[in-house]
């Protein structure tokens, strides 16, 4: 057993690395946009109403198959991405450089995750667990 713990705290090791690089990495964008994120808890099976109505998602990512689909979208300011996750492999969605550094979901198997963008620009993003997928949401 002492072999898997080691095995699963280089994993830990690994993706704390990588993460960290990734900011950064990032930190050298210029640029002064601003977005705001929601999380929204994985599907479940009993459904509760809301107190307040959610905002309609202007747009939708599926997080499946090793990919995000359509890796690139165009919306406009103050709409909402929900990216829909649904692969055999964890996946998040974490913004590259200082424009999108308020992207940044929680490691998600199935369920989703959503962010409203309030100011237009370009917003780069990437699975930080795997690292050559990728998007961008362009915000008009």
């Amino acid at each position: 057993m002492p072999i898997r713990r080691q095995s699963s705290s280089r994993a830990l090791l690994l993706v704390a690395v990588v993460a960290g690089a990734l900011v950064a990495g990032g930190c050298s964008s210029t640029g002064s946009n601003t977005a705001t994120s929601t999380t929204a808890a994985p599907a479940s099976t009993s459904a509760a109403a809301p107190t307040t109505p959610a905002p309609a998602a202007a747009a939708t990512v599926e997080v499946k198959d090793m990919k995000f689909s359509p890796a690139e979208i165009t919306i406009k300011a103050g709409d909402t991405v929900t990216w829909k996750f649904d692969d055999r492999a964890p996946h998040a969605v974490q913004g590259i450089g200082d424009v999108a550094l308020g992207i940044n979901s929680p490691i998600i198997h199935k369920g989703e995750w959503s962010h409203t963008f309030t100011t237009p620009g370009v917003y780069r993003y990437l699975c930080p667990l795997h690292p050559e997928m990728k998007g961008t949401v362009t915000v008009q």
